[in-house]
C-alpha cells in the first residue's frame, strides 16, 4: 500500500540529519518561506526569509494554526485553526495581520488550496473515527468565505483535490470504484471522469506546469513508482522502475524535471529526495545522507526546500520526532538548515516577492 501522508514518519538510523555545506547563490532570498512549528509549544504558522532569517510568528494564538497556502499574489495566507469549536479555515494578510475565518460546521477540514486566480478556494472536510475516514467531501468557496459548495457529495472518500494551471479543472482521488483511482472533473463538480482505472492504487495527481501532463504514484507494478499520463488519462507511462517506493511526484515550474520521494518501504523508513527528467531520464539522488520528505521547489525552479526528519515511528508533534526545514540547490545538491527547533515542517514558498501593500 502507499502511504500518502508524509507526517508518518519512520526511522531506525542513526544519523542526525543532512549534512550542511554553505548554499551558494542569492535569487533565492527573494523568496518567503511559511511553515508550521510547535517550537513554542502550540501549533503555530511562521514565515522566514528564504535563507532562515526573518524569522516571524504569524498566528500567535493559543489554538492549533497549521497548513498555511500562499494566495498567488502574495498578499494572503489561507491556514486551518482550530482556535474556535470544531475548527475551521481562515485567511490573514502575509503578514499575520486580519486574521479572519471563513468556514463554519464541524468536522475536519484539511488540504486548502488557491485557485490559480486566487478568486476561489477548494478545501476537504471528512468524518474520521481513530484516524479511519468515513467520508471525505471536496469543497470549493469564494475567497471571501462565501458560495461554499460541495463539489463530490458522494457516500465515500474523496481527497487531495489539484487544481489544473488554467484554474478549469480539479483532480482529485477517490475510492468511489472499489480503489484508490485518479479522477478529474470541471472546476464545478461536474463531468467526473476515472483517469487511472486501474485495479491498484493510483494515487498523488500533480499537474504539469502547462496543464497538458499528469504525474501520479501507482503500486500497479508491484510497488510504489511513478508515472506520468496526458491530462484525459490517455498514454500512461512508468518512469521509475526501483525496487523501492517511489512517490510524492513534484513538477518544477518549467516542466522539464519531477521531484520525488525515494523510500526503503512504504512507511518511509529510510526515504530521499530525487530528480529525474520529465521522460524519466536523468535519475539523480539529491539528499542520500539524510531523512527527507516534502520537496517543494521554489517558484523560479533553483532551489528545493524539503523537511529532514530524525526519527521513531511516530505521527508528529511526536516528542521523540525532530523536523527542521532545508533547502537545497537541485543541480550541486548542496544544502543549507533553515530551521533549528526540532520542530518544524510543511514549508510553502511565496509565490515571489512579498508587495509592499
Amino acid at each position: 500500500m502507499i502511504v500518502v501522508s508524509v507526517l508518518i514518519v519512520v526511522s531506525f538510523l542513526t544519523g542526525f540529519g543532512c549534512n550542511t555545506p554553505q548554499l551558494r547563490g542569492k535569487s533565492y532570498r527573494q523568496y518567503k518561506i511559511a511553515f508550521t512549528s510547535i517550537r513554542d509549544g502550540n501549533h503555530e504558522i511562521y514565515i522566514m526569509n528564504a535563507d532562515g532569517s526573518g524569522l516571524k510568528n504569524l498566528t500567535n494564538n493559543p489554538g492549533r494554526d497549521e497548513e498555511p497556502h500562499w494566495s498567488p499574489d502574495g498578499r494572503k495566507i489561507v491556514f486551518v485553526s482550530y482556535r474556535d469549536e470544531g475548527g475551521g479555515i481562515y485567511v490573514m494578510n502575509a503578514d499575520g495581520s486580519e486574521q479572519k475565518r471563513l468556514t463554519n460546521g464541524r468536522g475536519h477540514i484539511t488540504e486548502t488550496q488557491w485557485s490559480p486566480d486566487g478568486t476561489r478556494i477548494l478545501f476537504q472536510s471528512d468524518i474520521s473515527v481513530a484516524w479511519r475516514k468515513l467520508n471525505c467531501e471536496i469543497y470549493v468557496m469564494n475567497a471571501d468565505g462565501s458560495g461554499q459548495k460541495n463539489l463530490t457529495n458522494n457516500p465515500t472518500c474523496d481527497y487531495d483535490a489539484q487544481w489544473s494551471p488554467d484554474g478549469t479543472k480539479i483532480a482529485f482521488e477517490s475510492n468511489r470504484d472499489g480503489q484508490q483511482e485518479i479522477y478529474v472533473m470541471n472546476c464545478d463538480g461536474s463531468g467526473v471522469k476515472n483517469l487511472t482505472n486501474n485495479a491498484d492504487e493510483d494515487v498523488q495527481s500533480r499537474w504539469s506546469p502547462d496543464g497538458k501532463k499528469i504525474a501520479f504514484a501507482s503500486n500497479r507494478d508491484g510497488n510504489g513508482e511513478i508515472y506520468v499520463m496526458n491530462s484525459d488519462g490517455s498514454e500512461q507511462i512508468r518512469l521509475t522502475n526501483d525496487p523501492v517506493y517511489d512517490v510524492e511526484p513534484r513538477w518544477s515550474p518549467d516542466g522539464r524535471k519531477i521531484a520525488f520521494i525515494s523510500s526503503e518501504d512504504s512507511y518511509h523508513k529510510k526515504s530521499e529526495i530525487c530528480v529525474i527528467n520529465a521522460d524519466g531520464s536523468g535519475r539523480k539522488s539529491l539528499t542520500n545522507d539524510c531523512i527527507a520528505a516534502d520537496p517543494r521547489w521554489s517558484p523560479d525552479g533553483k532551489k528545493i526546500v524539503f523537511v529532514s526528519y530524525r526519527p521513531r515511528l511516530k505521527i508528529l508533534p511526536h516528542p521523540e520526532t525532530r523536523t527542521e526545514i532545508y533547502v537545497m540547490n537541485p543541480d550541486s545538491a548542496e544544502k543549507k538548515q533553515l530551521t533549528s527547533s526540532g520542530r518544524d515542517w510543511d514549508p510553502v514558498w511565496s509565490p515571489g516577492p512579498l508587495p509592499t501593500k
